[in-house]
C-alpha cells in the first residue's frame, strides 16, 4: 500500500472504492506534469478553495494508444490536461502505448509512481487493466470503451463511455442536409445520394457509430443510403486515405469516419467531396470540404474520477456520459455546411435531451425488411458471446445504458447501409 502525503488522503485511501485501468510499453513516451496552483497547498476548510486541497492530494496517470497525432487519442489529452490543471492535480501521460502486455507495464510504472488512478484510451487495453487492477487493489483503474467491468466484480475498475451516437446522429443531420443542398443545387440526383464511411473495425462500437450516422442523416435526407468500408486499424493514414478514396471512386459523394487519423478528410479535401470529420475540427486542414464534427469530451468525466477519490465516494462501475453533462459536442460548424444546418441540429438536440427524439427509435429503421420488436443484445460479454439482454425498451434500442452497460452493444446491420468489406 502506498503512501499518501497527508493525513486526509490516507482516510480516503482506506474508505473510498477503487477503480481504474492501464497499461504500458517498455518504449514510450512518458510525461509528467505538475498543475501549479498556489491555494492547493494552503489548508483550506470550506468552498473551492477547501475542495482544491483535498484534490491536490490526489495523482492520475494516463495511457494512451497513440499521440497528438492520433485526432482519437489527442481528444484525451486535451481532456486530460484540462481536467487536471483545473483540479490542481498531479499527472502523467504515457503515449504509443500498444493494446498489449506494454499495456500492463506502463500501468504499473504509474501505480508504483504514486499515481492513485490509472487511466487508458483504448479497447485492447482492457485485459492488461484488468490484470493491473489486481496487483494494486489501492489504485482506482478507469479505462474508455471497455466492456468487462461489470462483469469483473473489482471495486478498483471501473469502464466509461458517452452517448456518442446522439452526437454522430447530429452529425449525420448536417451531411444529410449538405446532400440535400447538393440535390437542390442539381449536382446529384435523389437516387445518387450515397454516403461512404470508413470504419476502422466490425467492433459494436464503430456499427453503432456509422448507423446513428446514416439515421441522421436519412432523417432530412430520405433518399440516402450508406457504403461503409474498415481498414482493420485505429490509426492507418494511408488505408483511411486509400479507403476513402475507393468509396469516391465508387460513387459516394460524402464521406465520414470512424479512425483516427486525417487519412479521410485529406483524400476528401483534394477529391472537393464534402466530408463529416470525427474527435475535433478539421477545418484548419480542409477549409473547403469540412461540415462538422463530433466528439466525447471526457473532461467531465476525468473531473468526475478527481473528485470521487479525492472525496473518498464510490466511481460508477458503467459511467456514461450524456448531451447534458457535456459529454457529447459538436465543433462549429465549417464552410461547407449547408445553409439552415445549426437550426436543425439544434431542433433535434433539444428533442434528444427532452426525451422525445431516440436515435435508435425501431420505426424508423428495419433489419433484413422486418421492424424490431425485440432483440437481446450481448452485453455480459461472456466468452460465449451470448446474447443475454432484451434492449428494445419503449420502441427504441437502449444504447450504451449504465443499466446494461456503458460501451456501445449496437450490432445490427440495418437495411440501407451495404458492407464493402467484412474482414475486420
Amino acid at each position: 500500500m502506498k503512501k499518501f502525503k497527508k493525513v486526509v488522503s490516507a482516510i480516503l485511501a482506506a474508505s473510498m472504492v477503487m477503480a481504474l485501468s492501464a497499461c504500458g510499453s517498455s518504449a514510450e513516451t512518458a510525461s509528467q506534469t505538475t498543475a501549479e496552483s498556489a491555494d492547493t497547498e494552503a489548508v483550506a476548510t470550506t468552498g473551492e478553495e477547501s475542495e482544491k486541497a483535498v484534490a491536490s492530494d490526489v495523482k492520475v496517470g494516463f495511457i494512451f494508444l497513440h499521440d497528438e497525432n492520433s485526432t482519437y487519442d489527442l481528444n484525451f489529452i486535451n481532456a486530460a490536461q484540462e481536467a487536471c490543471e483545473a483540479a490542481g492535480v498531479e499527472y502523467m501521460l504515457k503515449t504509443n502505448i500498444p493494446e498489449g502486455q506494454e499495456c500492463y507495464e506502463a500501468a504499473c510504472e504509474l501505480a508504483d509512481a504514486g499515481c492513485d488512478i490509472v487511466f487508458a484510451d483504448s479497447f485492447g487495453h482492457e485485459d492488461y487493466m484488468i490484470e493491473a487492477a489486481k496487483e494494486y487493489p489501492e489504485v482506482q483503474f478507469c479505462h474508455a470503451t471497455g466492456t468487462k467491468a461489470h462483469t469483473e466484480g473489482l471495486s478498483n475498475y471501473h469502464n466509461a463511455f458517452a452517448t456518442i451516437f446522439e452526437g454522430r446522429y447530429l452529425a449525420g443531420i448536417a451531411a444529410g442536409m449538405k446532400i440535400n443542398e447538393m440535390i437542390e443545387n442539381g449536382d446529384i440526383t435523389e437516387d445518387q445520394a450515397k454516403i461512404g464511411y470508413v470504419g476502422a473495425y466490425t467492433y459494436a462500437e464503430v456499427i453503432s457509430g456509422y448507423t446513428s450516422f446514416f439515421l441522421g442523416a436519412r432523417s432530412v435526407c430520405p433518399s440516402a443510403t450508406m457504403e461503409v468500408t474498415f481498414t482493420g486499424s485505429w490509426y492507418d493514414e494511408t488505408a483511411e486515405k486509400e479507403g476513402a478514396n475507393k468509396l469516391i471512386e465508387d460513387g459516394c459523394v460524402l464521406i465520414s469516419q470512424h479512425a483516427d487519423s486525417m487519412g479521410a478528410p485529406t483524400a476528401c479535401e483534394k477529391a472537393g467531396v464534402p466530408d463529416v470529420s470525427y474527435n475535433g475540427s478539421t477545418a484548419s486542414a480542409c477549409p473547403e470540404t469540412f461540415i462538422v464534427s463530433s466528439r466525447i469530451n471526457w473532461a467531465p468525466y476525468f473531473t468526475y474520477i478527481i473528485d470521487s477519490v479525492a472525496n473518498g465516494t464510490e466511481i460508477a462501475t458503467d459511467w456514461v456520459g450524456t448531451l447534458q453533462t457535456g459529454s457529447v459536442v459538436l465543433t462549429d460548424l465549417g464552410s461547407a455546411a449547408a445553409e439552415g444546418t445549426q437550426d436543425a441540429i439544434s431542433e433535434a438536440q433539444k428533442a434528444m435531451e427532452a426525451g422525445t427524439l431516440h436515435v435508435f427509435d425501431a420505426s424508423t429503421f428495419t433489419v433484413n425488411g422486418e421492424t424490431l420488436s425485440s432483440y437481446m443484445a450481448d452485453v455480459d460479454t461472456d466468452a460465449d458471446y451470448t446474447a443475454d439482454t432484451e434492449v428494445i425498451t419503449d420502441g427504441y434500442f437502449a444504447e450504451s445504458n449504465e443499466s446494461f452497460r456503458s460501451a456501445p452493444y449496437f450490432d445490427l446491420q440495418i437495411d440501407g447501409i451495404s458492407l464493402l468489406d467484412t474482414a475486420y
